[in-house]
């Protein structure tokens, strides 16, 4: 039942991005709704295989970075969803839901082995250092996706190319805007989940900082976002900067939620096997 809901979800992220990908080249208001609906569907499903593979498994689906990447495309598609309805920023679906399709389909190539322990999750400090960096890197990758608007927009501006994308992209200030919302929402998040994790670690490995290299990629990583917070709040920084800050701080946030579970060893490697919780 789980892989036959997670071939929905699937599906029907793959046919919402084909959608956005057609209202990224015609002004339909029908298309958007039939695209925003069809990955609420996939959603609905992705969700529905995430509880059959807790209840199936006895835990929670984050033990391996197999379901962590499969956990983090379904609040990525979420978080998408009801920003949207917040914010209508209809084309930055034709950007999202790319994404998610990749990581959806990434998901299933990454190893099964795991990498934390079922007994973990009876840590509330371990649930809310997972709620809060899984929020917040869904709202990174709609940052990412914004950072990509921006700098095609201005590129196509300063060519004075005024063609078919220009006219379907928003204007700067409203992408600029847009972006500093996802950010000022994201940060806090990020730093509730590291003050989190530090206090897990220190319940787990008696020391909130043990030099793992999540710990140090997960630091450095908040540092590229603190200071894209800090010139954008006490240097007026906008654009063009903040754009590529905000492209850098994800591709960092990839290296740390996927490279450093495969390639580096330390407490959260799958290359050591280390279980903790």
């Amino acid at each position: 039942m789980e892989s036959l809901f997670l071939v929905i979800a699937t599906l029907c992220y793959l046919c919402g991005t084909v959608g956005y990908l057609i209202y990224l080249l015609k002004d339909r208001e029908v298309l958007h709704r039939i695209a925003w609906t069809i990955l609420l569907v996939g959603a609905i499903f992705h969700g529905a295989a995430l509880v059959v593979r807790g209840v199936g498994t006895g835990h929670f689906p984050l033990t391996s970075i197999r379901e962590a990447i499969s956990l983090f495309a379904w609040v990525f598609v979420v978080t998408y969803l009801v920003v949207q309805l917040k914010l209508q920023l209809r084309i930055l679906g034709s950007f999202v839901s790319p994404l998610a399709v990749i990581f959806m389909l990434s998901s299933r190539l990454l190893p099964t082995q795991a990498i934390l322990a079922k007994e973990s999750f009876r840590s509330g400090w371990l649930i809310a250092h997972v709620t809060s960096i899984f929020l917040a890197n869904a709202l990174f990758a709609m940052l990412f996706s914004l950072g990509i608007m921006y700098l095609l927009q201005e590129r196509r501006i300063k060519k004075k190319n005024f063609g078919l994308l220009y006219e379907r992209l928003p204007s700067l200030d409203r992408i600029d805007s847009i972006a500093n919302v996802c950010l000022m929402s994201g940060f806090p998040l990020m730093t509730a989940g590291l003050i989190t994790g530090f206090v897990y670690a220190t319940m787990i490995w008696r020391s909130p900082w043990n030099w793992d290299p999540k710990e140090v990629l997960s630091v450095v990583t908040w540092m590229i976002y603190a200071i894209l917070v800090h010139e954008r709040l006490a240097v007026g920084w906008r654009g063009r900067r903040a754009a590529w800050l905000a492209i850098l701080g994800f591709s960092a946030t990839i290296i740390t939620f996927v490279l450093a579970n495969l390639l580096l060893t330390g407490h959260h490697s799958v290359i050591s096997g280390n279980l903790y919780g």
